[in-house]
C-alpha cells in the first residue's frame, strides 16, 4: 500500500501529457521460473539501465518531447500487475523518481505459468491509452515458452493509426549444461521469440546470458529502441 501511494503521488504530481516522442511499455517476466533474486535483478537492472549515462542522455535530449514509460510484470493468463502507469520523462528529477518506483517494486506471488500472449495483449492495451505518441513499443522479457492463455502466434493486434512494435529480451538460463543445455536453451528460446512473438517495424530480440546480464542487455535494447526519431520528425515541418 505504501509503495502504491508513492506511485500515485508521483503520477498526480507529474505534468499533463506533453508532445510525446515515444510510448514504451515494458513487461517483466515473474512466472514460476523467476525467483525473488531474479525478479530483483530485473527491476534493479531496468532501473540501472534507465539511469546509465547513455540511456539518460537519449531520454533527456529532447526537452518538450519526452518518452512516455509504463512498466508491468506478468506471469500466467490474467496475472499482470502495473508497476508504473504512464509517465512522461520530462526531466532528470522525473527520471530519478521513476527509477525509484521501479527499483523498489516487490515480487508478489501469483500464477507460476508463463502467459506471453496474455502479456502481449495487456501491453498493447496499455499502449492504446497513448495514441498521442508517434511511436509505440512493447518490451517483453522472458526466460520460457508460453504455456498459459493464447499463443502469441495466434494473436492479431488491433489496427491503429500507428503500428505497435513488439520486442523481446530473452533471458538464457544456465542449467549447468551450457547456455543451450537448459530447457529451453537460449538458442531455442531466441528462435521462438523471433518467430512467435516479436512483430512490427524494426522489431528485434535482445539476449541476456543469465539474469546477471539483464542490466547490460536492457541498456543495449533501450538504446536501440529509443534511437532514430528526431525532434523535427515529431514536430513536423512547421515545428
Amino acid at each position: 500500500m505504501i509503495r502504491a501511494g508513492i506511485a500515485a503521488l508521483l503520477l498526480a504530481g507529474g505534468p499533463a501529457h506533453a508532445a510525446c516522442r515515444q510510448a514504451l511499455a515494458i513487461g517483466l517476466d515473474v512466472s514460476g521460473s523467476v525467483d525473488q533474486r531474479e525478479f530483483t535483478l530485473q527491476t534493479k537492472g531496468l532501473a540501472a539501465a534507465l539511469t546509465s549515462d547513455a540511456v539518460r542522455a537519449v531520454l533527456l535530449d529532447a526537452p518538450g518531447y519526452p518518452v512516455a514509460l509504463a512498466v508491468f510484470d506478468w506471469s500466467g493468463e490474467g496475472h499482470q500487475r502495473l508497476i508504473l502507469d504512464w509517465l512522461e520523462i520530462t526531466d532528470a528529477t522525473t527520471l530519478d523518481r521513476v527509477v525509484s518506483v521501479i527499483g523498489s517494486a516487490v515480487r508478489i506471488e501469483r500464477s507460476p505459468a508463463t502467459g506471453v500472449g496474455a502479456a502481449m495483449l495487456y501491453g498493447d492495451a496499455l499502449l492504446a491509452r497513448r495514441p498521442d505518441c508517434p511511436r509505440a513499443a512493447l518490451d517483453l522479457t522472458g526466460d520460457g515458452l508460453n504455456n498459459s492463455g493464447p499463443q502469441p502466434r495466434d494473436i492479431t493486434l488491433p489496427q491503429r493509426a500507428r503500428p505497435v512494435t513488439v520486442n523481446a529480451l530473452v533471458i538464457g538460463v544456465n542449467r549447468d549444461q551450457g547456455w543451450d543445455g537448459g530447457d529451453p536453451g537460449v538458442a531455442e528460446l531466441t528462435a521462438w521469440f523471433t518467430a512467435e512473438v516479436i512483430r512490427g517495424p524494426d522489431a528485434f530480440v535482445e539476449v541476456a546470458l543469465g539474469f546477471e546480464d539483464f542490466q547490460a542487455a536492457m541498456e543495449r535494447k533501450l538504446l536501440r529502441e529509443l534511437a532514430g526519431l528526431t525532434v523535427s520528425q515529431i514536430a513536423g515541418p512547421d515545428g
